[in-house]
């Protein structure tokens, strides 16, 4: 309980990043350099200051587990009436493995629900570490093709995909694919579906996400006093979505939702 590590944030009664109600912790730092990255903030593992409603803002703390948890358990009744609990984000949380391991180990001590939101970029051994304290894996798969993958995110993808073949080939945890939908990157029917048929391969995979792209985080790239990646880009329109889920049911034995 004594482990600390860096986050930026603590997210009370989310209805996203997993079932039920849940507290999202999101943890400092990225590997990935994503073009649509919703929270900026998050990819240096430094703490920075940012201009949020015209305030100068500390972005990044260096907290304990059991600080953490002081405030995860404010919120158990919720957990219990809602199938909810706790959920790691970030940045890529897996690159504070000690960090996360310990949180999710206090969490499952006490009878809450554990999960991370992660495009599982880690490495060896620190995923299977994690397994026994999860309950449910939430994997961002953006792109079959490893060069448009580092294209876009920095990263190619071959970490990503092996790690996403170990969680479910350990029968451990539930894993659920999400897939940001980015115009210009992977909207198309040919890219989702391939993205698709290799989570439809896994073993147990029964669920994947269709996430539209937006532009929320315009304002935090101004805050920190950098363009904006995307520029005018636009949310794929609600038609197209639906074409593309419509398009993975019909290929595959998965469950698709648009949003997580």
């Amino acid at each position: 309980m004594n482990v600390s590590g860096r986050i930026f944030d603590i997210q009370r009664y989310s209805i996203h990043d997993g079932a039920g109600i849940r507290t999202i912790i999101f943890l400092k730092g990225c590997a990935l350099r994503c073009r649509w990255c919703c929270n900026p903030e998050s990819q240096s593992f430094d703490i920075e200051s940012m201009t949020v409603n015209g305030r100068r803002k500390t972005m990044g703390r260096d907290v304990t587990v059991m600080e953490v948890m002081q405030t995860v358990k404010r919120d158990m009744p919720y957990y219990s009436r809602s199938d909810g609990g706790l959920t790691l984000s970030g940045g890529e949380c897996l690159l504070q493995p000690e960090f996360a391991k310990a949180l999710l180990m206090a969490a499952k001590d006490i009878g809450i629900n554990t999960a991370i939101e992660s495009m599982g970029y880690a490495g060896d051994g620190t995923v299977e570490g994690i397994l026994p304290y999860l309950d449910t894996y939430l994997m961002d798969v953006k792109h079959m093709n490893p060069k448009k993958h580092a294209e876009f995110t920095g990263k190619e993808n071959t970490r990503m995909l092996e790690n996403a073949k170990r969680v479910a080939e350990s029968g451990l945890t539930e894993l659920i694919i999400r897939v940001p939908v980015v115009p210009g990157f992977n909207e198309t029917e040919e890219e989702i579906l391939a993205i698709a048929s290799f989570a439809d391969s896994l073993s147990g995979v029964e669920e994947i996400h269709l996430l539209p792209y937006h532009s929320y985080g315009r304002g935090k790239y101004e805050g920190l006093g950098r363009a904006y990646p995307m520029g005018d880009v636009q949310t794929p329109p609600p038609e197209h979505m639906q074409m593309l889920r419509a398009s993975v049911e019909r290929h595959t034995g998965l469950r698709c939702q648009i949003g997580g």
